[in-house]
Parts: structure tokens; sequence; C-alpha cells
């Protein structure tokens, strides 16, 4: 087949979106398939560690030049900019929802009425059962995966579990890394000084550096910076515990198979399509509640939790396998090119 993978966030940029696109986008090519990519992300000045072949930006007549070449037209996540030509030529559609179609307030403007009425010309599909209930229109849903060649159980030799938390995100207000010092103060209270590493950046850190001074967390909490791949694996190796705090409901949540994967406990807010992402792997807690969430902690790190069920972890996370996501999508693929007069 000849998949044309749209995806307004790609490469080099760094988040959940842009991690499941080349994720997808090398399993098709592995799989035998002819894949093109058109993203609206520049190329920037960083190299790339893959040979897809990538449109960047495309002009109209480009635009339209690439979607008549595809069998499938797939956007990871819908993009009003990359629509009209599918629809144009009537090639089938298939369109994944990454997060909610609504804005941040959860109000609806023109750009989202007109995303939610395009679904019912394409063939939905939900990341989580969450977006499923949120869409408009019934959805098959199939979950987000993550770089299992990467992030697996085997630690790499030399690196033992010796820290307590971590946390991966940007360090933005939403993904709650400032809950996560707050839930630091309360643990104090109690006696626990558990050490908390943040992998990270963005514009709250300067903010959350003075937290931990006027806290007086220095001697527990580290800033990394933004860490990637075998890099990213190697910190989770060191850790017992993951934090994904998110204020906000997130969609899903690539990080927490990330971190379940390499062995870490994942503890994460209990709303939205994080809770699918972390299954059996870990515990949530309501979100926003500092509170609940060192109560939480204060369990882990007792190690008063009931113990693991290893079986229902491995199912979990070989359901969100870059090969059982992959089969997923082309299956659907696949019938919808037989299908197409």
């Amino acid at each position: 087949m000849r998949i044309l993978l749209m995806t307004h966030l790609f490469s080099p940029s760094i988040g959940g979106i842009e991690t499941m696109s080349l994720l997808l986008a090398r399993a098709f090519a592995d799989a035998g398939h002819d894949v093109r990519i058109v993203t609206t992300t520049p190329s920037g000045d960083a190299g790339h560690d893959h040979s897809l072949t990538v449109l960047r930006r495309p002009g109209p007549l480009a635009l339209l030049h690439a979607v008549s070449w595809c069998d499938v037209c797939f956007h990871n996540n819908i993009s009003l900019l990359f629509a009209w030509p599918a629809l144009l030529l009537g090639k089938p559609w298939v369109v994944t929802s990454q997060t909610w179609i609504a804005r941040v307030d959860g109000a609806l403007g023109w750009r989202e009425h007109l995303k939610r009425l395009l679904l019912r010309h394409a063939w939905p599909v939900a990341i989580s059962r969450a977006i499923a209930d949120a869409l408009p229109v019934p959805s098959l849903i199939i979950p987000n995966s993550y770089d299992s060649a990467v992030f697996h159980h085997v630690a790499p030799a030399g690196i033992p579990r010796s820290k307590d938390l971590i946390f991966v995100g940007r360090l933005v207000s939403d993904k709650g890394a400032a809950l996560a010092l707050l839930a630091l103060t309360y643990l104090r209270e109690i006696g626990l000084s558990p050490t908390l590493t943040i992998v990270g950046d963005g514009p709250e850190r300067e903010r959350l550096v003075s937290m931990v001074a006027e806290n007086k967390l220095d001697a527990q909490v580290v800033f990394l910076g933004p860490r990637q791949g075998a890099a990213l694996a190697r910190e989770f190796h060191r850790h017992r515990i993951q934090l994904v705090p998110s204020r906000w409901a997130e969609p899903f949540g690539i990080v927490a198979l990330e971190g379940a994967a390499c062995g870490c406990l994942v503890i994460g807010s209990a709303d939205g399509g994080l809770s699918d992402a972390i299954g059996p792997c870990g515990h949530t807690f309501p979100n926003g509640d500092a509170r609940k969430l060192a109560n939480l902690l204060e369990i882990a790190l007792r190690n008063a939790l009931p113990p693991a069920n290893t079986l229902a972890q491995s199912r979990h996370l070989h359901r969100h396998d870059p090969s059982t996501v992959t089969a997923a999508y082309l299956d659907l693929f696949k019938g919808l090119v037989r299908d197409h007069p």
C-alpha cells in the first residue's frame, strides 16, 4: 500500500504525537509499505535518525499531488490544512484523534465544530476510551504505542535502581511538576524525603527551581533537562517510581508506557486517557490533589502496596507494543482500500 501519513507535529519536534507518528511511519515501512509523511513542522538544524520521505510545509499543489499518490490518507490528529485533498479526491481517509477536539477551556470554536463535522466523512479512530466517548461519532479504539526496542525491562549494565521518583514531561503548568514538588513537602511532614528527578524543559522551569529553593528541597530534587530514547530509558531504570501528575485530563500518556516498560511503578492522575495508559502498571489519584498524591506515594515508598500482577502488566504492554498497534492500523487500511470503489 501507499500510505500518506499527515501530521501537524513531527520530528525534530518532541511530544506524544511526534513519537507516535514516527513509530507508525517506521513500522509501516518495515512491513513493506510505501510511506510518505506530510507535516507543517520545519526540519530545524538537528539531523534525524530515519530515512523516511518527509514533505514539510507543502503548498496546495504539492499537497494535492501527495494525496493523489496514496492509497490511504492517514491523519494522526485531524488537520484542517490537510483535510481538503482527501475529500476532493475521495481517498480512503483515516483520522486518529490524539487529543480533545475542544479549546483548553472545553469550549468549541468554529475550528472545533468544523473538525467534528469532518469526522463524519472519515474513518475515525480514538487512542483511548475517554477520547472515544468525547467524539461526536462512533470510533474504533486503537491505543497509542511506545518504542519497545528502547524501553524494556532489561536494564543497561551497571545502572542500579537506586533513586526514588522521576517526572518526565514538558515543564508547563498542565503537566503537574509543581504538584509533585508540593507532594514532597507533605511527605517531609511525615518524615519521608524521597529523591525526585525532573526530566524535561519548558517555561515553568524557573518557577519550579524557585519553588525547590523556597521549600528547601534542594537536597532531594535534580533538574536534568530533556532526555530522549536510550538516555531517557537509562533514567527510568535508575528510578523506582514514575510520576505523571497532570492537572488536566490527558488524552493518553505514552510516557507512562515507557516508564512502565522500564520497570517503574507509575503513579498518575486519574482523568482522561492516562488511566488507560497506566493500566495495571500503577495507580491513580484525583487530578490536582497533591495531598492524595502524597498519600499514595507514602504507601508506595513504604512498600505497602499490593503485589504487582506481572502477567496483567505484561499483557498490557503487549497490547501497546508497536507490532500490535501497527497490525491494527494495517488491518483497517487494507479493509478500506479493498472496499474502496
